[in-house]
């Protein structure tokens, strides 16, 4: 568990200080080119769901995500040692998820700032914690597509 839980922090604190920074020293919708015409950092805020959905609806995510959260601890907490991608699954979406719930509580909207183009096509803008959230459900969605189903938790 301790493992886990290091994970999550080191996820969070990557998330908020990635966040800090873009909030302290870029003005909103300034972009500085990385890899021009490919990859920029854009300060922008999200005060919706996953590609900007369900815009202004705060209360529902804090709601949604508490209840997210408190499944994925409890999981956690009764997944067997030998579940090691599992557990780093699990933990990558608890960090991700606390980082971007802290964004909703402290200020009613998120820091997107990782903004990727295509040709013609801009990638909906994200950040840390969403990198976090959907590396960890890809894993979650290998382990349980290709893997034998087994005992994964203890008994309590």
């Amino acid at each position: 568990m301790v493992r886990n839980v290091m994970i999550a922090v080191v996820v969070l604190i990557l998330d908020q200080w990635s966040k800090w920074w873009i909030v302290k020293d870029m003005e909103l919708s300034q972009s500085i080119p990385v890899i021009d015409g490919f990859f920029y950092i854009t300060s922008h805020r999200n005060r919706g769901a996953a590609f900007g959905i369900l815009q202004n609806q705060q209360w529902f995510f804090i709601l949604i995500t508490c209840i997210v959260l408190a499944v994925i601890v409890v999981y956690l907490w009764k997944l067997k040692n030998d579940q090691k991608w599992l557990s780093f699954a699990f933990s990558l979406v608890l960090g991700g998820a606390i980082g971007n719930l802290i964004d909703r509580i402290r200020t009613g909207e998120v820091v997107d700032f990782l903004h990727f183009q295509f040709g013609t096509y801009h990638f909906p803008i994200f950040n840390i914690a969403d990198s976090a959230i959907v590396v960890g459900v890809s894993i979650l969605i290998v382990i349980t597509l290709f893997f034998p189903v087994q005992e994964q938790m203890e008994d309590v």
